[in-house]
């Protein structure tokens, strides 16, 4: 193993031995807590507004900061779209500068166009286009402190209901690259199923430029609280009466209308209007407003401002009955998404 990769190994063993079964082997370390629980749901589940500020009062308790303001949906770094928290550290990371744009919990909203797809091309269940990223992100010195930090992610997921009984933190001592950062992940599953990660990251040059990225999906968190299916968990009780392909892509494009997004032919733009072009223009023309209505309330609950719901709605169905381009233009000018 790498310096840093035998320093997360000993911080790991050194932080969690007491209370956790750790195993490894030929590189790869696999724990699970000494108490085991079984698999279990709220019968009165936490909102999602709920799950953030129990999750931020846990780690507040611990002496941790959990105040940062969001960050902005359009990036014009690397990607066009906010697409992690962990952007928030690039000034850190990737440019060896004593400055962060965001640090601490972050349940921050991002678009990934790059979700687990069926067979059939709809997004699997436990992936979304746009979703909370809830996340701890903070500059440290050592692996040491890494190791303690995901100790009190643990204790904030204990908080909300997943309990460390059902967790499983597992991964590979090999450095990954992807210059200028490097790092090492390891993977959090709940009841099996995976929930989020604990990565380890430096700047390739300069180590001393290291940081934590811990998090999960808000509304993968809640698929596990509730027991309930993916399509109520994620989206409620829209659910019950819409596909879900026009639940993701109406709040994808709330989400980047409210973020100051305007449907245009590259960047950030082309991504509105992609996601705009896949809903069905015989649902833009009998209205979007309820559907828009309830996807501006979930955002506007985790801190997004933005445009009136009633504009947002009449600018995406206006977008959704323009004339479309080809789909291999799309594709093309989205890749970069």
């Amino acid at each position: 193993m790498t310096t840093i990769a035998s320093q997360l190994h000993d911080a790991l063993v050194e932080q969690f031995t007491d209370r956790w079964i750790i195993r490894e082997d030929r590189g790869l370390i696999h724990m699970t807590h000494r108490r085991p629980t079984q698999p279990s749901v709220q019968h009165r589940p936490f909102g999602p507004g709920a799950v953030v500020q129990r999750l931020r009062q846990a780690l507040a308790g611990a002496g941790l900061p959990t105040e940062a303001a969001l960050l902005p949906q359009r990036w014009t770094r690397d990607t066009d779209l906010m697409i992690s928290a962990v952007q928030a550290l690039d000034p850190w990371l990737k440019d060896r500068r004593a400055q962060v744009w965001r640090e601490g919990f972050l349940p921050q909203p991002v678009v990934r166009f790059t979700g687990e797809r069926t067979p059939e091309g709809r997004l699997a269940d436990g992936y979304l286009t746009s979703f909370a990223n809830i996340s701890y992100v903070q500059r440290i010195t050592s692996a040491r402190t890494h190791a303690r930090l995901l100790d009190h992610w643990i204790t904030a997921l204990s908080a909300v209901g997943i309990h460390a009984g059902r967790l499983t933190v597992y991964g590979c001592l090999e450095v990954w690259h992807r210059p200028p950062v490097a790092g090492l992940t390891l993977l959090v599953d709940c009841d099996g199923r995976g929930l989020g990660d604990a990565v380890l990251l430096w700047n390739a040059s300069d180590p001393t430029f290291m940081a934590t990225d811990l998090g999960s999906g808000l509304e993968r968190l809640r698929w596990y609280l509730t027991g309930d299916t993916w399509p109520r968990s994620a989206f409620g009780h829209l659910a019950d009466s819409h596909d879900t392909a026009l639940l993701d892509a109406t709040r994808t494009a709330t989400l980047l209308i409210m973020g100051g997004i305007r449907a245009g032919h590259r960047g950030a733009g082309w991504a509105l209007r992609t996601v705009a072009h896949s809903i069905d223009p015989c649902a833009a023309s009998t209205g979007l407003s309820r559907l828009v209505r309830e996807h501006h309330r979930y955002w506007s609950g985790l801190g997004v401002n933005g445009p009136p719901w009633p504009h947002v709605v009449s600018y995406l169905e206006d977008e959704v009955l323009r004339p479309r381009r080809s789909t291999a233009v799309a594709t093309a000018q989205s890749a970069r998404v």
